[in-house]
């Protein structure tokens, strides 16, 4: 496979004084499927935003084929961008551009019979005039994919597809990768990144691994298995964070019994006081459902949820008056108002001793108990109270949510990707809060697709495939590479204890 789609040299770029990317080179050849894998953070997406042009890299170059036969790149991201109300040949179409007939702007005829060829290129044989809505996940990602190709034409293509099975099982799956086999057969270089290790042995001619910007591993096809990419991505097992001392006792603080939501399907578990419990799993195993779920932001289809004995209802109000916060992984949509400040943030979710007999804020004493917790939880800068949420950093707005939760000293914390998208310095800020929450009294839920945080700062961790609890690990047993080979591997080779609380 000389014939080089993509070339990238010695590309390094960095924000600040991290490098996201450091020295990684790579190519991709006419008809091959490079997988490219690792964890959260490793610089996947920062290499397909250099590649697509979003960023631009700080050293190295990119070659695209040569002047005479140049690649196009074509990125198919996990929200595909797709127009439910419109049909298929719709969506495909808003990637053309026409020339105008002599009585309508477009030959609609010519339109569907060129859209239903470039389909079934993909092995998708279906009504082009389908609202795009009606489709299911598998066919709506391969109307992605040839919307992709229609941009770019009939010439030489790159085609980088970011976890595109991510919500996908079974014959779903099977139907995509079918579509990116076929997209090989026809000359197209394929990037494909994905977590699901099964589908990587078997599609990829060649597997990339990522770890801190770095490339750590490239392994040509029969040189690599499941337990080999486990092995590389994991790497080394980081120090605990949090060691629960009461744990092990019977004092339950959550219990639930035989939940229904979507993506899940018929969870069990408990989470004792003290104890901060992980929740690991792809996107569309449950994991990342479970929090709101148990928060009441989801509807539960059935099942029931006590917190310290007392059966609490369907509705986030009830939750709350149950002692149960939740902290969502976007914390700006969902967590936050951004054009309040911080101090409006921190007491939103009581107004217990702020208020005068007339029932108004009194604000000097809420300005005093929000500095008093952005102190504790070490907000920086120190004293801005009064500053806009949405202008301070990441980590420190992660903060403030956080400990507007923390003033209310739940008994049941739900935390989703606490985080995500923060420093290292406020990583550590934020575990620390975590573990101080649980050694207070607190049950902690940890749901995160990080494997190395949840095995460096929880008790235990329960593994959520396909809408159900698959295992759980704890002690010796808890390791990151466990709960790598748990989600993205088929785990069978892995140690595990019962799913029993």
């Amino acid at each position: 496979m000389s014939d080089h789609l993509l070339e990238v040299r010695s590309l390094s770029k960095a924000f600040g004084d991290n490098y996201a990317l450091r020295d990684v080179s790579l190519t991709v050849a006419s008809g091959e499927i490079v997988a490219l894998l690792g964890h959260n953070g490793s610089g996947k997406s920062t290499l397909v935003k250099v590649l697509s042009g979003v960023y631009q890299a700080d050293s190295g170059d990119v070659s695209w084929g040569d002047a005479e036969r140049p690649t196009s790149l074509h990125v198919v991201h996990q929200n595909l961008g797709l127009i439910g109300g419109l049909s298929i040949a719709e969506n495909i179409d808003l990637a053309t551009s026409h020339r105008p007939g002599w009585i309508v702007p477009t030959r609609r005829g010519k339109e569907r019979r060129e859209v239903r060829d470039r389909l079934r290129l993909f092995g998708l044989d279906i009504d082009v005039d389908t609202p795009v809505g009606r489709l299911t996940a598998a066919q709506q990602s391969i109307v992605a994919i040839a919307r992709a190709f229609q941009m770019g034409g009939s010439g030489r293509n790159v085609l980088v597809l970011d976890e595109p099975t991510a919500a996908l099982h079974g014959e779903e799956a099977t139907l995509l990768h079918d579509a990116v086999k076929a997209a090989a057969a026809a000359g197209c270089g394929v990037i494909y990144i994905s977590h699901r290790l099964p589908e990587v042995v078997d599609l990829a001619d060649r597997a990339i691994v990522l770890k801190d910007g770095e490339v750590v591993a490239e392994k040509d096809r029969g040189s690599f298995d499941q337990s080999d990419l486990v092995r590389i991505i994991a790497g080394g097992e980081p120090p605990k964070h949090h060691a629960s001392t009461s744990a092990a006792s019977d004092d339950v603080r959550l219990k639930v019994s035989d939940l229904y939501a979507p993506s899940i399907r018929g969870a069990d578990f408990e989470v004792r006081r003290g104890e901060v419990l992980g929740v690991a799993g792809l996107v569309g195993s449950g994991m990342e459902a479970l929090n709101g779920t148990l928060f009441g932001a989801t509807t539960a289809a059935s099942g029931t949820i006590k917190v310290d004995g007392r059966l609490v209802g369907a509705s986030a109000a009830q939750a709350v008056d149950a002692g149960v916060a939740f902290v969502p992984a976007d914390r700006r949509l969902r967590g936050s108002i951004g054009q309040f400040s911080a101090r409006e943030n921190l007491t939103l979710t009581s107004h217990s001793g702020l208020l005068s007999r007339l029932g108004a804020i009194r604000i000097s004493r809420e300005r005093t108990e929000a500095t008093s917790w952005m102190g504790r939880v070490r907000v920086r800068p120190l004293g801005a109270a009064e500053q806009r949420f949405d202008l301070f950093s990441g980590g420190n707005q992660q903060k403030i949510v956080l400990a507007k939760w923390l003033r209310t000293s739940p008994g049941v914390i739900l935390l989703d990707e606490p985080t995500q998208g923060v420093d290292v310095g406020a990583q550590t800020e934020i575990y620390r809060l975590i573990s101080e929450a649980a050694d207070e009294g607190a049950a902690v839920v940890v749901c995160s697709s990080d494997s190395k945080e949840l095995a460096s700062l929880c008790d235990r961790v329960i593994v959520f495939r396909d809408g159900v609890i698959s295992g759980q690990y704890s002690g010796a047993r808890l390791t990151e590479s466990a709960l790598v080979a748990a989600t993205i591997a088929d785990g069978a080779a892995v140690p595990k204890e019962g799913v029993s609380s």
